[in-house]
């Protein structure tokens, strides 16, 4: 059974970081790309970064420079790492993953909210 186990949101003031975590269960860790999906009040939710199994990581323009995406093979966990939080970073954040076996589906854990406010 696949889970995947948010943790690490908040209240934050804005300038401030925040470390997400995701704990992974169910699959092959390693061998699948990892996402971190977020979704603000009365938007759709977006795609912010992308861990490869090689390592390669895509992200948001809006968040280039602010947010690093990591993963722990051993541990299987993949962590988003937020510094120099805005007020519109403000969302609940979501891990994924799409698993591609005899069907193609995509997994998602339950959110972590991310407050950013002074």
């Amino acid at each position: 059974q696949v889970q995947l186990v948010e943790s690490g949101g908040g209240l934050v003031q804005p300038g401030g970081s925040l470390r997400l975590s995701c704990a992974a269960s169910g699959f092959t860790f390693r061998g699948y790309a990892m996402n971190w999906y977020r979704q603000a009040p009365g938007k759709e939710r977006e795609l912010v970064a992308t861990i490869f199994s090689s390592g390669t990581t895509n992200y948001l323009d809006s968040v280039k420079g602010r947010f690093t995406i990591s993963r722990d093979n051993a541990k299987n966990t993949v962590y988003l790492q937020m510094n120099s939080l805005k007020p519109e970073d403000t969302a609940v954040f979501y891990c994924n993953v799409v698993l591609v076996l005899d069907t193609t589906r995509a997994y998602w854990g339950q959110g972590t909210q991310v407050t950013v406010s002074s």
